[in-house]
């Protein structure tokens, strides 16, 4: 985007680039995807950031729908339990690489913030539970910290940007009346609390389709991450392929709507109090927090689908062998790559 747009197109200053990643830093959501829209609204306001947003999105999308149609059709077939044998066992390296890097960027030195993530961390794997409010507290812990008087002159300025956590139980009374609807309102939920990492979201998946809706079994669930991280894009892509193994082409589109609405929106509604507000301390307090909370949940998360993914001796060699693989090399596309040669390894230990 710096090398188009900014050095050869023209059509935007440094600067703007530099307030977009601010931005996507400070909001839920993935990176990548929040400058996309940024870039959007800079150019056409609400109208442009949305014709990005569908742009940059589109591709995965139709990707992912393909691999759901394939998924579907031929799940019960050999070949596709071996792929995902040994697949499923890397996904669970890839995230605690991810979490390691988040809490390191994040906490860096901070004695507080590792204890946060710590904390988070332990409570959703001895939970297995949706960990949202914990980010929250997480967050709020470090905003009163840092800034104990006087935290948030600023809130009336700042709009809602999504539902109240206390309308919870009757938007999910609601949901039960459709499972279009319940998809949208889940991952609407979902999409808000996405900080540090679109890996993040993996715990606030996992809470809700396996164990709360049941939409899919633990397996689905891994082989949903999965293909999340072998498509290009947004790995919270996953939410398209999980909507389609629910509820078809119908159940994809909105729960891709739900995903992005709050990332969407984290852009167009604050984006220019945000320019204002972006070196205040509050908001770099708030976020820090929240982010070291994300890299706990995400931790804890890999400890708890790491029981349905490592089965056996085979699959976890393959676990520690991708964690190696992932600690030691450092080259783009090494995920990806990971994926395919472990996918693989499963159809060659089951003889396909």
């Amino acid at each position: 985007m710096q090398r188009d747009l900014v050095e050869h197109r023209r059509w935007m200053s440094k600067q703007d680039l530099v307030d977009g990643i601010a931005l996507g830093q400070t909001m839920p959501g993935p990176l990548a995807a929040q400058v996309a829209m940024w870039i959007g609204y800079l150019r056409g306001g609400a109208v442009g950031a949305l014709g990005t947003a569908t742009a940059f999105i589109t591709p995965s999308f139709l990707l992912v729908l393909g691999i759901g149609y394939l998924y579907v059709r031929y799940q019960g077939l050999p070949v596709v339990q071996s792929l995902f044998y040994g697949i499923s066992p890397a996904v669970i390296a890839i995230v605690v690489v991810a979490a390691w890097r988040l809490a390191r960027l994040t906490d860096a030195r901070d004695l507080r913030l590792w204890l946060i993530s710590a904390a988070v961390g332990i409570a959703t794997a001895v939970t297995g539970t949706e960990v949202a409010l914990l980010i929250v507290a997480a967050g709020l812990v470090i905003l009163v910290w840092d800034a104990p008087t006087g935290w948030m002159p600023w809130r009336r300025e700042i709009p809602a940007l999504g539902l109240p956590l206390s309308a919870a139980p009757v938007l999910a009374g609601l949901a039960g009346a459709s499972t279009l609807l319940a998809l949208f309102l889940f991952f609407l939920k979902a999409g808000a609390f996405i900080f540090g990492s679109g890996l993040a979201i993996v715990p606030f998946l996992r809470q809700g389709v396996v164990m709360d809706n049941h939409w899919l079994t633990e397996r689905q669930f891994l082989d949903a991450v999965a293909v999340g991280l072998i498509t290009p894009g947004p790995v919270v892509i996953t939410a398209v392929f999980i909507g389609y193994l629910v509820a078809g082409l119908p159940g994809a589109i909105v729960s891709g709507i739900g995903i992005f609405t709050p990332i969407y929106l984290g852009v167009v509604i604050p984006g220019r109090w945000f320019i204002r507000y972006r070196d205040d301390r509050r908001v770099r307090a708030l976020v820090k927090g929240a982010t070291a909370g994300a890299a706990g949940a995400i931790a804890g998360a890999t400890v708890v689908i790491a029981r349905g993914a490592i089965i056996d001796v085979p699959t976890a060699v393959i676990a520690v062998a991708s964690l190696a693989y992932l600690w030691r090399l450092k080259f783009k596309l090494k995920e990806p790559a990971l994926v395919f040669t472990t996918g693989a390894i499963g159809l060659l230990l089951h003889g396909v």
